[in-house]
């Protein structure tokens, strides 16, 4: 279900919430499914527990998840957690435009890339 990937610069805890998050807003994570457990999940990626926990702890922060005392972790979507995530691209989005600005790349050269999708130069 989830691969870390060890070359990333990104902490672990984040790569989990991140990988979570997508899961949840696809739709692969059912709304009010359990979450694997913080054990279970530990030692399935041999990482500390902690690390699950800090992921999780992140998630129910920012209300993709919630906990009921004594039974786990469960999955809380809702249409708003979509337009979070979609604010958080489009603010991303701004910032890399900003960034190719500063290096000359036209925001008009950006648009046509992105239509273009991943084709090489």
């Amino acid at each position: 279900m989830i691969i870390l990937d060890y070359r990333d610069t990104r902490p672990l805890y984040e790569q989990i919430v991140d990988k979570f998050q997508t899961l949840i807003l696809k739709g692969v994570l059912e709304p009010n499914s359990r979450m694997p457990s913080v054990r279970s999940l530990a030692v399935e990626l041999s990482i500390n527990p902690n690390t699950i926990q800090r992921a999780y702890s992140e998630l129910e922060r920012t209300g993709f998840i919630y906990t009921v005392k004594g039974r786990g972790n469960f999955v809380a979507y809702d249409e708003g957690l979509r337009e979070v995530r979609r604010g958080e691209i489009f603010q991303k989005l701004d910032a890399l435009a900003r960034e190719a600005e500063e290096f000359g790349i036209a925001r008009q050269e950006l648009c046509r890339r992105i239509q273009e999708g991943e084709k090489d130069d």
